[in-house]
């Protein structure tokens, strides 16, 4: 089997050296979204719980051209400075897995990119 790279424009473009998202087999892995308006190309203002679902958006994104869609996600891993968010973040990202949610961690990290107070990856199935 071959990998293949999936990309859209639809979400913020990579800003390091890797892709949007791989497919191999039955898997996608999504790389780490941060809540980033793509027409824009900056973090989106707000709230943990807009920012939350500007990533839901991009996670959308990035799995629609895969020909896949959130409930396509088995698991995410969610990384926030703070775990005093995690109350706000749980509640938007309910709004967008509250059938079936897919299998989740949620670390605190000391830093992410461009200074954004959380980022989110995925892995889905066909």
């Amino acid at each position: 089997m071959t990998k293949i790279i999936i990309s859209t424009d639809k979400a913020p473009a990579a800003i390091g050296p890797y892709s949007q998202a791989v497919a191999h087999g039955d898997l996608v892995f999504i790389s780490g979204q941060l809540p980033i308006d793509p027409t824009t190309g900056k973090l989106v203002e707000g709230d943990i719980g807009d920012r939350t679902h500007q990533i839901a958006n991009n996670l959308k994104a990035v799995a629609q051209e895969a020909g896949l869609g959130l409930e396509n996600i088995v698991k995410t891993t969610i990384f926030l400075t703070d775990l005093a968010d995690f109350q706000a973040m749980n509640s938007a990202y309910n709004e967008h897995f509250s059938s079936e949610p897919p299998a989740r961690s949620t670390v605190q990290v000391a830093a992410l990119p461009l200074g954004s107070n959380i980022e989110i990856e995925a892995i889905l199935c066909r």
